[in-house]
């Protein structure tokens, strides 16, 4: 399994099955080094509504026909503009031909605005994923503040790779970003949602480096891991 960082919170997995993107904000984006008009995916998962990381979502599954994987509220809003979706919410897993996604909590927001309507839509609870395939699992926290399950998270599943946000201001912080990684127990942590905004600048090496075990893991946009 192939799994590459693209700026932001976007992230890419390659699985002898499937071309999977998590939260693909690729459109307005000045960080990600990826092409909307030529990317090609089969499943695109979604944590939340907010723009910034539902994204390019639409276009992409429409000229994909790929399924979209979402909390129901978000998955229904995008059935309406003629995507392909599968529903779920939180705590529910689903076995698919191509991995198996169960949906976490996440304390943040979720919805979808509208500006030229001043319109901001409802999109459901935000969540994060756990992806399992090829008998490795991969972790995107999504949009999050710190909390105590993440314990839980960590005691019940074994995570080879967690992409936790370090931007602080919408999520947590690197402090509290140490302290999930300590929780989740992962092997190894990438730090994601900074620098894309000004108000979420942070240095991805040095939360990398204030992690135990030498388990940071800060991936350049575009760069790939192999699990």
């Amino acid at each position: 399994m192939k799994v590459s960082y693209h700026g932001h919170s976007v992230v890419l997995i390659e699985t002898k099955k499937a071309r999977i993107i998590i939260d693909p904000f690729i459109t307005g984006n000045g960080l990600c080094d990826l092409d909307a008009d030529q990317l090609k995916v089969d499943v695109v998962l979604l944590t939340h509504g907010h723009n910034d990381h539902v994204g390019d979502t639409v276009a992409l599954a429409k000229r994909n026909d790929a399924l979209v994987i979402a909390p129901f509220e978000l998955a229904t809003f995008l059935s309406w503009q003629g995507v392909k979706t599968h529903p779920m919410h939180i705590g529910g897993s689903h076995q698919f031909e191509f991995g198996t996604v169960k949906l976490t909590q996440a304390f943040h927001g979720s919805s979808y605005t509208i500006e030229e309507e001043q319109k901001i839509v409802y999109t459901g609870m935000p969540a994060g994923i756990l992806f399992t395939a090829e008998n490795k699992t991969i972790f995107h926290a999504g949009d999050t503040a710190l909390f105590s399950d993440m314990k839980l998270i960590g005691e019940k599943t074994k995570i080879d790779l967690a992409f936790l946000p370090i931007g602080d201001n919408f999520t947590m912080g690197p402090e509290d970003a140490e302290i999930a990684a300590e929780w989740l127990q992962a092997k190894r942590v990438v730090p994601i949602h900074y620098n894309t905004f000004p108000v979420i600048e942070q240095d991805p090496f040095e939360f990398a480096n204030n992690l135990s075990g030498k388990k940071g893991l800060p991936l350049s946009v575009g760069e790939s891991y192999d699990l």
